[in-house]
């Protein structure tokens, strides 16, 4: 048997205000669609489906781009409807299967997909709903049923009368159907209704008028049903999703002092015994070893951070941190930065594409750009690296056990050798070889009774 999943990517998503396609906006750092198809890949994983197919609209080359290496598209070009999208897609199905899901269902669960499969099978359906019960069913198809309970329809909220509207049971507009009778009925599919679209929704009505079984596989878990169609509901889709995340992690060992305001990207990876404090923000790709400390108020993006590490109100990008490293607190680490194990970045510091040694210190006020900072090195305070001319930039080598003092400027391309110091105050622009000290300081002048000149200056006036 072949089951082929179908995602309906193609709305206009009006009441997004967008430029940017729906389906892309993104719920915890990744697009809506990406959420949706890798429900659909745990199916495939799972074998409850061989091949999945996007229709797209409006921007559809860049939905293209976000699901390329897992699905194949299909583009809609007139919108008219879900309806029409099955319609638009059909030449392009070769299955004897066809489980139909929206984009803009970034909540909906592979486990919940799975039930869902498991229920057509087991009950010889021709189509099988996947619903849900709301205590607010408002902007929601509502599941309509017989006497006995059978499913005869769904009937969309702009067409329902009194009496559908107080029904509680609602439609998440995910389904599964038996390919060849659905595709029998599709050419009967019409738009004499509010929207003048193609429904998706009427087949379930023409399927069970026909006398083939249609059933509903009933979903305990309502978020699942949540349709992203505005800002609003985009950040009710975050807010949810975050709090699965924060649940999930938790449950692997993970503490939260305040979960409320911990925020969790789809990707990050976490090991056990890590504590996150309150407004800690952990995006894109990053991955953070056992035993961290992270935060309060720290954001890492695209980092890799290993065992006991500990971050204090910094902000981290496209960084490497490895054991027992220390940054912050007010610590800026840009790409490219990488702090070897033991060594610290502290406060009021900002890297970029800088190592720094192990066990080697850049404690406060200091700027290391384009550096290679050796083993057990101490940054004095207020030094910076002077690594663009305007044109290029030069990179500042120190070597292990080096020195520096405070208020160092490092005019690159500089090399500073082992063990070497370099006197407080000093603008190095020449190498300072192995265990030399390197001053450069203008010599000091003392100009005695200053003050008592300048008042006298300042009484007799200009002469």
């Amino acid at each position: 048997m072949v089951r082929v999943a179908l995602v309906l990517a193609a709305g206009e998503g009006t009441r997004m205000k967008s430029d940017i396609p729906k389906v892309l906006h993104r719920v915890c750092g990744r697009p809506m669609l990406s959420w949706v198809v890798d429900a659909l890949e745990g199916l495939r994983e799972a074998g409850y489906i061989d091949r999945i197919l996007v229709v797209t609209g409006k921007g559809a080359d860049e939905v293209e781009r976000e699901v390329c290496d897992q699905a194949t598209c299909v583009v809609q070009e007139e919108r008219k409807g879900t309806g029409h999208a099955v319609m638009t897609a059909a030449p392009h199905v070769d299955a004897d299967e066809l489980l139909v899901i929206t984009a803009d269902s970034p909540l909906v669960t592979s486990e919940t997909l799975r039930g869902l499969c498991e229920l057509h099978r087991s009950s010889r359906a021709a189509a099988t709903v996947l619903s849900t019960e709301l205590d607010d069913p408002t902007g929601y198809g509502r599941i309509l049923r017989d006497e006995g309970g059978a499913v005869t329809g769904i009937v969309e909220e702009t067409e329902a009368g009194p009496r559908e509207k107080a029904i509680r049971e609602v439609n998440t507009s995910t389904y599964v159907f038996g390919w060849q009778t659905l595709k029998k009925i599709l050419p009967e599919l019409g738009t004499a209704n509010a929207k003048g679209e193609y429904y998706l929704t009427d087949a379930v009505a023409l399927l069970a008028r026909a006398g083939e079984g249609v059933s509903a596989y009933i979903t305990p878990d309502a978020s699942e049903a949540l349709g992203v169609n505005s800002r609003e509901q985009l950040a009710e889709a975050e807010a949810l999703m975050r709090r699965r995340i924060n649940r999930r992690w938790m449950a692997e060992g993970v503490t939260m002092e305040d979960p409320s305001t911990t925020y969790i990207g789809g990707e990050v990876s976490i090991g056990r015994d890590t504590v996150l404090r309150p407004l800690v923000m952990l995006e894109g790709s990053t991955v953070v070893g056992e035993g961290c400390v992270l935060g309060p108020n720290t954001r890492v993006v695209d980092c890799r951070l290993g065992n006991g590490v500990t971050v204090e109100q910094a902000t981290l990008r496209e960084c490497e941190l490895e054991d027992g490293a220390s940054v912050g607190p007010y610590a800026s680490l840009r790409p490219g930065s990488v702090l070897r194990a033991g060594s610290k970045a502290g406060t009021f510091v900002e890297t970029k594409k800088t190592v720094v040694g192990k066990g080697s210190k850049v404690p406060h006020l200091s700027y290391m750009g384009d550096a290679e900072i050796g083993d057990g090195v101490n940054v004095g305070a207020g030094s910076i690296t002077c690594n663009y001319d305007g044109v290029h930039k030069h990179r500042t080598v120190i070597e292990d056990e080096a020195f520096i003092g405070s208020d160092t400027m490092f005019i690159a391309p500089v090399r500073i050798g082992k063990g070497a110091v370099t006197g407080a105050g000093s603008a190095i622009s020449k190498d300072v070889p192995p265990g030399a000290l390197g001053v450069e300081r203008g010599k000091q002048r003392n100009i005695l009774e200053y003050k008592r000149k300048a008042k006298q200056e300042e009484e007799e006036g200009p002469s």
